[in-house]
Order: structure tokens, then C-alpha cells, then sequence
């Protein structure tokens, strides 16, 4: 396991929108834009267990995360790694309102499933640009 430096840590836990790629079934790249946050040594992201992405880390955990500062477009991380845990039930929904709270003040609506993903980061880097 990786360890996430200071400088990817902050930009994880801070409100910046995060792209996630998975892997398609034939093998192809899908990415998505994703609320994002720090669980301990982990990343933790979230998203319904029917949906592309979820299909996806069924059949492969292999994941690679980017984050971009939103208010400085050169500071950004980078992370692959894999999914180790998905969090579901009372559980899970306390990690999907902690991220959810993070960028808009307030819990995720509840009209639809929800489960957390913990990703363990195997590289990590922090371009430095100019």
C-alpha cells in the first residue's frame, strides 16, 4: 500500500471534484466524475451498486483517481490502486453524508441505493508543473 503524500491528502480531502476510471467489460476505460474524500490510509467514493462504475469493480477492482484543485488548476494527484471495501447499510450511508455534506452542507437524499467504495492507494503522485 501506498501512502498518500500531505500535499495528495489535502487536495482528497478537500472539495474538489475527483475523475475515477474503471474498467468497461471489454476492457475499455470508463470515467466519471466523483465526490471524493480521505478515510484513514484510504480514499472513499460513492455511487449505487447498479451503476456502471459499480458494475465494473465487480468484475475488476483496479481503479485510478485523479483530483484537481479547483481553485489552482496546476496542483492535482494521482492515484491506481484497487477497491479492498464496499461499505453498505448504516454504515455506508455515514460515509456517503460525510462526502455529500463536504460539497453541498447536507446529507444525500435517500431515494436511492448508495455504498461506499474504500480504495487502497498502490501509487500515488503529485505532478509539479512551470
Amino acid at each position: 500500500m501506498a501512502v498518500l503524500t500531505e500535499e495528495a491528502r489535502a487536495l482528497f480531502a478537500g472539495p474538489n471534484i475527483a475523475h475515477i476510471a474503471t474498467l468497461l467489460p471489454d476492457g475499455g476505460p470508463h470515467s466519471v466524475p466523483v465526490m471524493i474524500d480521505v478515510e484513514g490510509g484510504y480514499l472513499a467514493f460513492f455511487t449505487a451498486p447498479t451503476s456502471r462504475k459499480g458494475r465494473n469493480l465487480v468484475a475488476d477492482d483496479r481503479v485510478a483517481i485523479s483530483v484537481t484543485d479547483r481553485d489552482d488548476l496546476v496542483r492535482s494527484a494521482l492515484v491506481r490502486g484497487r477497491v479492498v471495501e464496499r461499505v453498505g447499510g448504516d454504515a455506508g450511508w455515514e460515509i456517503v453524508d460525510r462526502i455529500f455534506a463536504k460539497y453541498t452542507g447536507g446529507p444525500y437524499p435517500r431515494d436511492e441505493d448508495r455504498e461506499a467504495f474504500l480504495v487502497e492507494p498502490a501509487h500515488v503522485s503529485v505532478p509539479t508543473f512551470g
